[in-house]
């Protein structure tokens, strides 16, 4: 399976992609993970890419491309492998996250180019050719690397961010909730939200933090916009709280 993760939206750049994964990788199915990931922001796109990839097969392809230094040299091309699963694209920390929670992990520079190498358009040119050839059975050609020099390596284990804002206002975090107790509270833009199983165990217009479909921490309004509501936006601090750090931070509000 080939995978297309990127912060191309909608119009004929995904198109361009897909054109040339087909061409070089007949009969290989194509799936788009997402092609909204946090535009020109590599750091909050990493910790999207590493909780979206729970169905994804473990001999898949990943062709990444969250790329707002392309064209500029000291921005290098990168193949990792993590535990079976591929990954294609820019080594500007898009691939660090799943790497850093990998068990064996296993990087690459990209020695080859293509004939025709567009300046701003590697996705199609360079970072496709390079997936449907590893997707056909291929090995990577470069120079194998320590995988302690990919760019983001040292990114903490969670980003307290907001990394997403979803097609319903829902604000996504870079937080795991299996690394929070169930009692934390999260505070983003100095409102203290409590914790809740889904929408409808608050009130319509209340806003509150949940577990994900995909294990992350995400900030919601029941029947609401939470990027409206709460004014909050990708980039936004997000601190979590424990009960006892809630409880002291009340007392001093009285």
């Amino acid at each position: 399976m080939l995978v297309i993760y990127t912060d191309f939206g909608i119009g004929p750049y995904t198109g361009q992609v897909k054109a040339m994964l087909c061409r070089q990788a007949p009969g290989v199915p194509v799936i788009d993970l997402a092609c909204d990931a946090p535009s020109c922001n590599p750091q909050a796109a990493a910790y999207l890419l590493a909780a979206l990839l729970v169905p994804i097969p473990h001999d898949a392809v990943v062709m990444g491309v969250v790329d707002p230094g392309v064209g500029n040299s000291d921005r290098k091309p990168v193949i990792v492998n993590v535990d079976g699963r591929w990954f294609v694209g820019p080594d500007n920390g898009l691939f660090s996250v799943v790497a850093m929670r990998g068990r064996k992990v296993g990087c690459w520079d990209v020695e080859w180019l293509p004939e025709q190498l567009s300046a701003t358009f590697h996705g199609r040119d360079l970072f496709a050719p390079l997936a449907a050839r590893l997707a056909c059975g291929g090995d990577p050609s470069g120079q194998e690397r320590r995988p302690a020099d990919l760019v983001g390596n040292d990114w903490p284990a969670d980003l307290h961010q907001i990394i997403y804002i979803d097609h319903f206002g829902n604000a996504v975090t870079g937080v795991r909730a299996s690394s929070v107790a169930a009692s934390a509270r999260v505070s983003v833009g100095g409102i203290t939200l409590p914790r809740a199983r889904t929408f409808s165990d608050v009130p319509a217009g209340s806003g509150f933090c949940y577990k994900n479909a995909f294990g992350l921490l995400e900030i919601a309004v029941n029947r609401g916009r939470a990027d409206a509501v709460l004014s909050v936006g990708i980039g936004d601090a997000v601190d979590v709280m424990d009960q006892a750090a809630c409880s002291a931070k009340s007392s001093r509000n009285e």
